[in-house]
């Protein structure tokens, strides 16, 4: 595991959150509320759909309109994404975590089975570690 745990908020500025992810090799970041709660995530799969743009999905044209195939209400999120400068419109709402407590088989399970490459480990709402796949890798042949 990992620590100190680096970390920004909804409002910090995107620019902001991506040089300190960039300056310090990491691939995501857990995001706080005003008490330091966890309440989403920062990975760079979602500076990705920033940056390769918006798509509408596949349609088709049926005389002079346009028919989605894809129902446009579920777009909002990609149009915040692509147009968002704060961390808060681009972040995931559902954060993986674990607790402090649990066993690294455990979180291993966990890191595979929601196919993640990190859980913010937490004491209570407390960020206090973030472990990684590799960190799992790494104790498995300290082991060995």
């Amino acid at each position: 595991m990992s620590t100190p745990v680096l970390s920004v908020t909804p409002t910090t500025p995107l620019q902001e959150a991506v040089k300190l992810m960039s300056d310090h090799h990491i691939s995501g970041l857990p995001v706080l509320d005003e008490q330091g709660a966890l309440i989403a995530e920062l990975s760079e799969q979602d500076l990705m759909v920033r940056e390769s743009g918006f798509d509408a999905g596949p349609y088709v044209m049926l005389l002079d309109a346009v028919i989605y195939l894809r129902n446009p209400l579920d777009w909002d999120k990609q149009v915040h994404q692509v147009l968002g400068n704060t961390v808060g419109d681009v972040m995931s709402r559902h954060p993986h975590s674990c607790s402090a407590e649990v066993s690294l088989a455990a979180a291993a399970k966990l890191l595979h089975d929601r196919s993640t490459q990190r859980l913010f480990v937490r004491e209570g709402e407390t960020v206090v570690g973030v472990l990684t796949r590799g960190d799992v890798v790494r104790a498995l042949a300290a082991e060995g």
